[in-house]
Protein backbone atom coordinates (compact mmCIF):
# COMPACT_ATOMS: atom_id res chain seq x y z
CA UNK A 1 0.00 0.00 0.00
CA UNK A 2 1.61 3.30 -0.63
CA UNK A 3 1.55 6.21 1.58
CA UNK A 4 -1.07 8.15 0.34
CA UNK A 5 -3.78 5.08 0.29
CA UNK A 6 -6.53 6.29 2.55
CA UNK A 7 -5.93 3.22 5.59
CA UNK A 8 -9.02 1.42 6.15
CA UNK A 9 -9.99 1.22 9.72
CA UNK A 10 -12.58 -1.56 10.98
CA UNK A 11 -14.21 -1.05 14.32
CA UNK A 12 -15.12 -4.39 16.25
CA UNK A 13 -17.84 -3.44 18.62
CA UNK A 14 -18.53 -6.33 20.82
CA UNK A 15 -16.64 -9.50 20.29
CA UNK A 16 -17.04 -12.66 21.72
CA UNK A 17 -14.62 -12.97 25.19
CA UNK A 18 -15.28 -9.31 26.08
CA UNK A 19 -17.29 -9.67 29.15
CA UNK A 20 -20.21 -7.15 30.95
CA UNK A 21 -18.86 -7.10 34.11
CA UNK A 22 -15.47 -5.84 32.70
CA UNK A 23 -16.88 -2.55 31.51
CA UNK A 24 -20.09 -1.35 31.90
CA UNK A 25 -19.96 0.32 28.35
CA UNK A 26 -20.00 -3.02 26.45
CA UNK A 27 -23.00 -3.10 24.33
CA UNK A 28 -25.42 -6.01 24.49
CA UNK A 29 -28.53 -5.62 23.12
CA UNK A 30 -29.22 -5.52 18.86
CA UNK A 31 -30.36 -1.47 19.47
CA UNK A 32 -26.68 -1.16 21.61
CA UNK A 33 -24.88 -2.78 18.31
CA UNK A 34 -26.34 -1.58 16.36
CA UNK A 35 -26.03 2.28 17.66
CA UNK A 36 -22.20 1.20 18.98
CA UNK A 37 -21.59 0.45 14.57
CA UNK A 38 -22.97 4.10 13.73
CA UNK A 39 -21.13 6.25 15.95
CA UNK A 40 -17.88 4.13 15.06
CA UNK A 41 -18.95 4.87 11.54
CA UNK A 42 -19.31 8.81 12.28
CA UNK A 43 -16.18 8.46 13.81
CA UNK A 44 -14.44 7.43 10.90
CA UNK A 45 -15.17 3.64 10.58
CA UNK A 46 -15.44 2.16 7.04
CA UNK A 47 -16.25 -1.42 8.23
CA UNK A 48 -17.63 -3.24 11.38
CA UNK A 49 -17.12 -6.47 12.80
CA UNK A 50 -20.34 -7.70 13.99
CA UNK A 51 -20.75 -10.47 17.37
CA UNK A 52 -24.15 -10.56 18.79
CA UNK A 53 -24.96 -11.58 22.31
CA UNK A 54 -28.31 -12.56 24.17
CA UNK A 55 -29.98 -9.59 25.16
CA UNK A 56 -30.66 -11.23 28.75
CA UNK A 57 -27.50 -12.52 29.64
CA UNK A 58 -24.76 -11.15 27.83
CA UNK A 59 -23.65 -14.11 26.45
CA UNK A 60 -22.24 -15.02 23.19
CA UNK A 61 -25.03 -15.75 20.64
CA UNK A 62 -25.07 -17.10 16.91
CA UNK A 63 -28.95 -16.31 16.95
CA UNK A 64 -29.68 -15.47 13.18
CA UNK A 65 -32.68 -13.33 14.51
CA UNK A 66 -30.11 -11.29 16.42
CA UNK A 67 -27.76 -10.60 13.96
CA UNK A 68 -30.52 -9.88 11.36
CA UNK A 69 -31.65 -7.18 13.92
CA UNK A 70 -28.24 -5.29 13.77
CA UNK A 71 -27.73 -5.99 9.58
CA UNK A 72 -30.94 -4.71 8.71
CA UNK A 73 -30.98 -1.12 11.32
CA UNK A 74 -27.31 -0.96 9.34
CA UNK A 75 -28.58 -1.20 6.25
CA UNK A 76 -31.45 1.44 6.99
CA UNK A 77 -28.97 3.80 8.29
CA UNK A 78 -25.83 3.61 7.11
CA UNK A 79 -25.96 1.37 3.66
CA UNK A 80 -22.14 2.52 2.92
CA UNK A 81 -20.88 1.14 5.91
CA UNK A 82 -19.06 -2.36 5.30
CA UNK A 83 -21.10 -5.17 7.32
CA UNK A 84 -18.55 -7.80 8.21
CA UNK A 85 -20.06 -10.79 10.13
CA UNK A 86 -17.82 -12.98 12.63
CA UNK A 87 -18.12 -17.14 12.05
CA UNK A 88 -15.55 -17.54 14.83
CA UNK A 89 -18.49 -18.83 17.35
CA UNK A 90 -18.44 -22.87 16.99
CA UNK A 91 -15.50 -23.86 16.94
CA UNK A 92 -13.87 -24.10 20.36
CA UNK A 93 -13.43 -27.69 21.99
CA UNK A 94 -12.65 -28.58 25.94
CA UNK A 95 -11.06 -31.80 26.71
CA UNK A 96 -13.26 -33.96 30.01
CA UNK A 97 -11.45 -34.23 32.48
CA UNK A 98 -11.84 -38.15 33.12
CA UNK A 99 -12.30 -39.14 29.20
CA UNK A 100 -10.43 -36.35 27.20
CA UNK A 101 -11.64 -38.02 23.63
CA UNK A 102 -14.95 -37.07 25.53
CA UNK A 103 -16.20 -32.80 25.09
CA UNK A 104 -16.72 -31.72 28.41
CA UNK A 105 -18.22 -27.92 29.53
CA UNK A 106 -17.57 -24.97 27.79
CA UNK A 107 -17.52 -26.98 24.42
CA UNK A 108 -19.18 -24.87 21.34
CA UNK A 109 -18.54 -26.99 18.29
CA UNK A 110 -20.88 -26.79 15.89
CA UNK A 111 -21.18 -28.35 12.67
CA UNK A 112 -19.76 -25.49 9.94
CA UNK A 113 -22.82 -25.34 8.15
CA UNK A 114 -24.31 -23.79 10.93
CA UNK A 115 -21.50 -21.86 11.91
CA UNK A 116 -22.47 -19.97 8.24
CA UNK A 117 -26.00 -20.27 8.58
CA UNK A 118 -26.11 -16.09 9.12
CA UNK A 119 -24.46 -15.49 6.38
CA UNK A 120 -26.28 -17.66 4.10
CA UNK A 121 -29.37 -15.88 5.43
CA UNK A 122 -28.02 -12.01 5.68
CA UNK A 123 -25.61 -11.79 2.90
CA UNK A 124 -22.84 -9.03 4.83
CA UNK A 125 -20.47 -7.76 2.37
CA UNK A 126 -17.53 -9.64 4.69
CA UNK A 127 -17.48 -12.45 7.08
CA UNK A 128 -14.60 -13.70 9.16
CA UNK A 129 -13.31 -16.86 7.99
CA UNK A 130 -10.59 -18.30 11.25
CA UNK A 131 -7.95 -20.79 9.61
CA UNK A 132 -6.49 -21.11 13.63
CA UNK A 133 -6.18 -24.47 15.41
CA UNK A 134 -4.80 -23.63 18.39
CA UNK A 135 -4.38 -23.76 22.20
CA UNK A 136 -6.53 -21.12 24.08
CA UNK A 137 -6.18 -21.14 27.85
CA UNK A 138 -6.92 -24.71 28.84
CA UNK A 139 -9.07 -25.29 25.79
CA UNK A 140 -8.43 -25.78 22.21
CA UNK A 141 -9.92 -23.71 18.99
CA UNK A 142 -10.19 -25.90 16.40
CA UNK A 143 -10.87 -25.04 12.60
CA UNK A 144 -9.50 -27.86 10.63
CA UNK A 145 -8.90 -27.86 6.66
CA UNK A 146 -11.97 -29.54 6.32
CA UNK A 147 -13.89 -27.62 8.18
CA UNK A 148 -12.60 -24.49 6.46
CA UNK A 149 -13.85 -25.91 3.04
CA UNK A 150 -17.15 -26.63 4.24
CA UNK A 151 -17.78 -22.83 5.68
CA UNK A 152 -15.75 -21.41 2.57
CA UNK A 153 -18.21 -23.20 0.26
CA UNK A 154 -21.40 -21.42 1.67
CA UNK A 155 -19.66 -17.99 2.23
CA UNK A 156 -18.50 -18.26 -1.28
CA UNK A 157 -21.77 -19.61 -2.56
CA UNK A 158 -24.07 -16.09 -1.44
CA UNK A 159 -21.20 -13.80 -2.73
CA UNK A 160 -19.59 -12.73 0.27
CA UNK A 161 -15.82 -12.26 0.71
CA UNK A 162 -14.07 -13.93 3.36
CA UNK A 163 -12.03 -12.16 5.57
CA UNK A 164 -9.04 -14.79 6.51
CA UNK A 165 -8.69 -14.22 9.98
CA UNK A 166 -5.02 -15.61 11.28
CA UNK A 167 -3.69 -16.12 14.55
CA UNK A 168 0.16 -17.92 13.93
CA UNK A 169 2.46 -17.98 10.58
CA UNK A 170 0.81 -21.75 9.95
CA UNK A 171 -2.72 -19.99 9.31
CA UNK A 172 -1.15 -18.29 6.30
CA UNK A 173 0.28 -20.97 5.01
CA UNK A 174 -3.08 -22.97 5.44
CA UNK A 175 -4.21 -19.89 3.40
CA UNK A 176 -2.05 -20.42 0.32
CA UNK A 177 -2.96 -23.99 -0.39
CA UNK A 178 -6.89 -23.35 0.23
CA UNK A 179 -5.88 -20.63 -2.91
CA UNK A 180 -3.87 -23.09 -4.44
CA UNK A 181 -6.88 -25.71 -4.35
CA UNK A 182 -9.21 -23.26 -5.38
CA UNK A 183 -11.10 -23.52 -1.80
CA UNK A 184 -10.53 -19.45 -1.81
CA UNK A 185 -10.34 -16.66 -3.98
CA UNK A 186 -6.64 -15.05 -4.34
CA UNK A 187 -4.97 -13.36 -3.01
CA UNK A 188 -7.36 -12.90 -0.46
CA UNK A 189 -8.42 -10.46 2.73
CA UNK A 190 -6.30 -10.78 5.39
CA UNK A 191 -6.02 -9.71 8.75
CA UNK A 192 -3.67 -10.38 11.55
CA UNK A 193 -4.77 -11.62 14.76
CA UNK A 194 -1.92 -10.78 17.53
CA UNK A 195 -0.86 -10.81 21.20
CA UNK A 196 -3.95 -14.03 22.03
CA UNK A 197 -2.03 -16.20 24.12
CA UNK A 198 -0.08 -19.00 23.12
CA UNK A 199 -0.28 -17.23 19.31
CA UNK A 200 1.39 -14.78 16.90
CA UNK A 201 3.01 -12.16 19.65
CA UNK A 202 2.53 -8.80 19.31
CA UNK A 203 6.32 -7.44 18.32
CA UNK A 204 7.17 -5.33 14.66
CA UNK A 205 9.50 -8.37 13.71
CA UNK A 206 6.34 -10.67 14.11
CA UNK A 207 3.84 -8.77 11.94
CA UNK A 208 6.51 -7.64 9.61
CA UNK A 209 7.13 -12.12 9.27
CA UNK A 210 3.50 -12.68 8.91
CA UNK A 211 3.52 -9.79 5.73
CA UNK A 212 6.32 -11.73 4.76
CA UNK A 213 3.92 -14.76 4.37
CA UNK A 214 1.62 -12.92 2.13
CA UNK A 215 0.55 -13.12 -1.18
CA UNK A 216 2.46 -9.98 -2.93
CA UNK A 217 -0.05 -7.15 -2.80
CA UNK A 218 -2.82 -9.07 -1.01
CA UNK A 219 -4.90 -6.40 1.01
CA UNK A 220 -4.32 -7.02 5.00
CA UNK A 221 -5.00 -5.38 8.39
CA UNK A 222 -3.72 -6.54 11.47
CA UNK A 223 -4.67 -5.62 15.21
CA UNK A 224 -3.55 -6.71 18.60
CA UNK A 225 -5.64 -7.45 21.52
CA UNK A 226 -5.37 -5.74 25.53
CA UNK A 227 -2.56 -3.05 25.61
CA UNK A 228 -0.96 -3.82 22.45
CA UNK A 229 -4.17 -2.22 20.60
CA UNK A 230 -2.77 1.19 20.12
CA UNK A 231 0.56 -0.02 19.42
CA UNK A 232 -0.94 -2.28 16.62
CA UNK A 233 -2.65 0.37 14.93
CA UNK A 234 0.29 2.38 14.62
CA UNK A 235 3.02 -0.91 13.13
CA UNK A 236 0.09 -1.80 11.00
CA UNK A 237 0.13 2.10 9.19
CA UNK A 238 4.02 1.85 9.25
CA UNK A 239 3.98 -1.10 7.27
CA UNK A 240 0.95 -0.39 4.92
CA UNK A 241 -1.71 -2.24 6.26
CA UNK A 242 -5.39 -1.35 7.28
CA UNK A 243 -6.41 -1.38 11.34
CA UNK A 244 -8.69 -2.71 13.94
CA UNK A 245 -9.85 -1.34 17.10
CA UNK A 246 -13.21 -1.61 19.16
CA UNK A 247 -14.39 -3.45 22.54
CA UNK A 248 -14.08 -6.54 21.48
CA UNK A 249 -10.35 -5.85 21.49
CA UNK A 250 -9.54 -3.22 24.42
CA UNK A 251 -11.82 -1.55 26.74
CA UNK A 252 -9.23 1.29 27.50
CA UNK A 253 -8.45 4.36 26.17
CA UNK A 254 -5.39 4.88 28.12
CA UNK A 255 -3.65 3.34 30.75
CA UNK A 256 -6.44 2.08 33.64
CA UNK A 257 -9.11 4.30 31.64
CA UNK A 258 -12.56 2.72 30.41
CA UNK A 259 -13.19 3.77 27.07
CA UNK A 260 -16.58 4.95 26.91
CA UNK A 261 -17.75 3.86 23.44
CA UNK A 262 -16.43 2.47 20.77
CA UNK A 263 -16.19 5.75 18.98
CA UNK A 264 -13.94 6.96 21.35
CA UNK A 265 -11.57 4.39 20.39
CA UNK A 266 -12.04 4.85 16.72
CA UNK A 267 -11.03 8.67 17.18
CA UNK A 268 -7.82 7.76 19.17
CA UNK A 269 -6.75 5.38 16.28
CA UNK A 270 -7.48 7.71 13.71
CA UNK A 271 -5.41 10.30 15.84
CA UNK A 272 -2.64 7.71 15.33
CA UNK A 273 -2.99 7.14 11.79
CA UNK A 274 -3.24 10.83 10.97
CA UNK A 275 -0.33 11.59 13.25
CA UNK A 276 1.53 9.13 11.20
CA UNK A 277 0.69 10.64 7.98
CA UNK A 278 -2.36 8.99 6.90
CA UNK A 279 -5.90 9.66 6.35
CA UNK A 280 -8.85 6.83 6.83
CA UNK A 281 -10.38 5.61 3.93
CA UNK A 282 -14.57 6.23 3.49
CA UNK A 283 -16.74 2.95 2.88
CA UNK A 284 -17.12 3.65 -0.79
CA UNK A 285 -12.93 3.74 -0.58
CA UNK A 286 -13.06 0.45 0.65
CA UNK A 287 -15.28 -1.58 -1.07
CA UNK A 288 -13.63 -0.15 -3.42
CA UNK A 289 -10.30 -1.63 -2.64
CA UNK A 290 -11.48 -4.86 -1.21
CA UNK A 291 -13.32 -5.16 -4.33
CA UNK A 292 -17.03 -5.35 -2.73
CA UNK A 293 -20.10 -5.24 -4.38
CA UNK A 294 -21.96 -1.90 -4.43
CA UNK A 295 -23.22 -1.03 -1.01
CA UNK A 296 -27.27 -1.22 -0.28
CA UNK A 297 -27.69 2.77 -1.17
CA UNK A 298 -26.13 2.01 -5.33
CA UNK A 299 -27.47 -1.04 -6.12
Amino acid sequence: MSADTPTILTCAVTGNLTRPEQTPHLPITPAQISEACLEAADAGAAAVHIHVRDPDSGAPSMDVELYARVVETLRRHRPELIINLTTGPGGRFVPGQDEPRVAGPGTSLMRPELRVAHIAALQPDVCSLDLNTMNSGDQVVMNTPGSVRRMAAVIRAHGVVPELECFDTGDLVLAQALIADGTLQGPGLYTLVMGVRYALPFTPAAMALAQSLMPAGAPWSAFAVGRHAFAAVAQAQLLGGNVRIGLEDTIYLDRGVLARSNAELVLKARRIVEDLGGQLATPAQARQRWGLRASNAAR
